[in-house]
């Protein structure tokens, strides 16, 4: 498929994980990939790994707004325009409410949540211009809440809400707003955990599908989410979570 033909696409924390196969996705698509990160060698890990459309890439920390409209300026300069955006940089931090310090706190919302916000208030001009999109990466961790993870929930939660709200804001001027909101997903950020067998197991036991995801099974998603193919699909936070959200929470007895 090349549903993303001579399309510009801008992915945050684009430098592994989640961020670099979705990049990886929309090039293989055909599209004019931007991968912005605040590690230029990861940038350019992933650049050359891309098949399909051109890649520009540009060293951005997203909880800087000036960082942000220069990233935005700079793909429009050389692309001509913006055609998605998709929010993915993103920081956790894990420990009680008591136990962690108000530094942790501002760090957190700095990235997860004004870096979504900066995104999409620098680049709505240009994707209202084409009729574009936005794809945040919220979690399952802003649809519920966990333990001792509250500042990361307060921040994804609010990544939820926000693409609600901008759903209703821009739909009807031609800009779709959807949030993917993925489990556990096997990554560099999550690596301490997947060392962890235990926990593993309790995660296994916890999600219908026994695993956590791969970062392209979220990438998938948020190239359908992009596409022509989700053109009607507007303010949904759609769970890639392997059907963790199809319980009710009482635990398994058979």
């Amino acid at each position: 498929m090349n549903r993303f033909n001579g399309k510009t696409v801008i992915v945050t924390g684009a430098g592994s994980g989640m961020g670099a196969a979705t990049a990886l996705r929309f090039a293989h698509e055909g599209a004019n990939v931007v991968l912005a990160g605040r590690r230029p060698h990861k940038l350019a890990e992933v650049a050359a790994r891309c098949d399909g459309g051109q890649t520009l890439e540009v060293p951005t920390d997203v909880s800087d707004w000036d960082a942000v409209r220069a990233l935005v300026d700079k793909s429009v300069d050389r692309f001509g325009g913006i055609d998605v955006l998709v929010n993915n940089a993103g920081v956790a931090v894990m420990g009680s409410l008591t136990g962690t310090s108000l530094e942790e706190w501002h760090k957190v919302m700095a990235t997860d949540v004004n870096g979504v916000v900066y995104g999409c208030r620098a680049a709505m001009p240009h994707l209202l211009a084409r009729g574009g999109c936005i794809v945040n990466v919220s979690s399952v961790s802003g649809l519920g809440g966990d333990w001792g993870m509250s500042f990361y929930n307060a921040a994804k939660g609010a990544v939820s809400n926000f693409t609600r709200a901008l759903a209703l804001e821009f739909g009807g001027q031609g800009v779709r707003v959807n949030a993917v909101c993925p489990a556990l997903t096997m990554s560099e950020m999550t690596a301490d955990m997947a060392a962890d067998k235990a926990l593993m197991d309790k995660f296994a036991d916890r999600i219908p599908m026994g695993r956590g995801a791969e970062p392209e099974e979220v990438a998938d998603v948020i190239a359908f989410l992009a596409s022509q193919d989700a053109r009607f699909v507007n303010g949904v936070n759609l769970p890639v979570d392997g059907g963790l959200h199809a319980s009710n929470g009482q635990p398994k007895q058979a």
